[in-house]
């Protein structure tokens, strides 16, 4: 028997090849799919499943191309509803693979249909608990995602979710290994481990959510409680992942080089977006006016999903050399499938042909904390978490995330600064702003992580609860 978990930091997901015997069966498979065949084949094995945990939110699976390519069939559990054909498994149905067996363990709340996977070894014994976004390390499933589905409040959902985690998690030997779909980093949860294996003894003594004396009201208060507005295109990607989609290769085959003239032709005639994956720092020293920045090399497609709200929007990239194909491909893992094409020759084709160029105004944190003998507006747009833990005192709270629900707060004249943790999502935040006439914004190079080293004051945020 071999398991191995494929872990896309991205999107913070964990996709799984399980083998016995010459058999396969793919776990939450990631959209594009070959390397999972060909995995198969140097191992001289036959992909004989693919089991679905539920319809993801936060991304775009590989079910539908893996099994158009392979003939293996799709699995869900109970509930599910798909578009294309799959086999809808019953609660305990259980399925051969080689010597081991899957167990279908049927356990809503995260969303109707959600289910584990349990892996029993050739001797029939518990051996480990593919958990999807029922049961986390650390955390559970967010419960207020599928209410609209299920025409459900959150509330009910999560006293669903209570009673599965009771009767089907919990009830599991301590030594079953577990092996969640998301860790830290995923919208899916609030409190993910940045561990990706553990087991049900440890979850039981650690997770806030499996408490043996935890009482239903207690675990809904708990578990709906701080619960951010999930990103706005979570529920495209569930229709995705219920209907079907475009095969991601074809639509890397028909996205196109396109020279700096031609790039701009088309820029000029057409809404698409300009989107610039390059590094934060090369963005700020020169960049295609009104293009906007979210870097590959960061949490780069959940930030598209939460930014950029039509998936529709024709988009054209500007990406370093050689990494055209992986930022369609990676676009197109959160359901952005409509890449027209990319500058052929980087940015510095655009600087070549004489067009013109922006930038982007930045400071140090010394520049900013003498800038702050002087009244000046400053945002933090970290998240609020971060936000409550530390930041500079009397600066608001304006989380990229939210960014769009901000505008009206950023000042039309005079400059303000932005900062985050280092710079990233800062740039992300300046590049949108820019775009939309905020001339004025600057940046604040290295973000907080520099900031504390500095003189500049700061405070946490006290809850109103807690002040007597």
């Amino acid at each position: 028997m071999r398991i191995e978990q494929i872990y896309t930091g991205c999107l913070a997901q964990g996709a799984y090849y399980i083998e016995s015997n010459g058999e396969v069966a793919i776990i939450d498979p990631l959209r594009e799919v070959q390397s999972y065949i060909d995995k198969a084949i140097q191992n001289n094995s036959k992909i004989k499943y693919i089991f679905e945990t539920h319809f993801h939110a936060d991304f775009v699976s590989g079910h539908v191309t893996l099994a158009k390519k392979t003939g293996a069939p799709i699995i869900f559990g109970p509930n599910a509803n798909p578009s294309f054909e799959a086999h809808i498994a019953k609660d305990d149905e259980v399925f051969q693979l080689g010597e081991v067996t899957i167990t279908v363990l049927h356990t809503p709340g995260h969303t109707m249909e959600s289910c584990c996977y349990l892996l029993k070894d050739k001797g029939g014994k518990n051996y480990a608990l593919f958990s999807g976004d029922t049961l986390f390390l650390g955390d559970v499933g967010r419960p207020d995602l599928a209410q609209k589905a299920a025409h459900m409040t959150q509330e009910q959902l999560a006293g669903i979710l209570f009673d599965s985690l009771r009767t089907k998690v919990m009830t599991l030997a301590d030594d079953v290994i577990v092996y969640p779909a998301h860790g830290a980093g995923s919208a899916c949860g609030k409190n993910l481990s940045k561990e990706t294996v553990g087991s049900i003894g440890e979850q039981k003594a650690t997770n806030y959510a499996l408490r043996a004396n935890m009482t239903r009201e207690e675990f809904i208060k708990e578990v709906t409680d701080g619960l951010l507005p999930p990103p706005a295109y979570f529920p495209m990607n569930v229709k995705l992942n219920k209907e079907g989609y475009e095969n991601v290769e074809d639509i890397i085959k028909e996205a196109k080089a396109y020279d700096a003239n031609t790039f701009e032709i088309i820029a000029n005639e057409t809404d698409a977006l300009i989107l610039d994956v390059r590094h934060q720092d090369d963005f700020e020293k020169g960049h295609i006016p009104k293009s906007i920045f979210i870097g590959i090399d960061g949490a780069f497609a959940p930030w598209v999903g939460a930014l950029i709200l039509d998936n529709k929007q024709p988009i054209l990239l500007i990406t370093p050399l050689g990494k055209e194909e992986e930022a369609i491909t990676r676009l197109s893992r959160v359901g952005y499938d409509n890449t027209l094409g990319y500058l052929k020759g980087g940015f510095n084709s655009w600087k070549k042909a004489g067009f013109e160029i922006d930038t982007i105004n930045s400071v140090t944190v010394n520049e900013l904390e003498e800038k702050m003998k002087s009244k000046v507006a400053i945002f933090d747009v970290r998240k609020p978490g971060e936000y409550a833990a530390e930041h500079i005192l009397d600066v608001p709270s304006t989380p990229l995330d939210f960014l769009n629900n901000h505008l009206a707060e950023f000042p039309k004249e005079e400059p303000f600064y932005l900062y985050c943790a280092g710079g990233y999502r800062s740039m992300i935040a300046a590049s949108i702003l820019k775009s939309r006439g905020y001339d004025n914004v600057i940046n604040v190079l290295g973000g907080f992580t520099a900031i504390i080293n500095t003189g500049i004051k700061t405070t946490h945020f006290v809850c109103p609860s807690t002040i007597k």
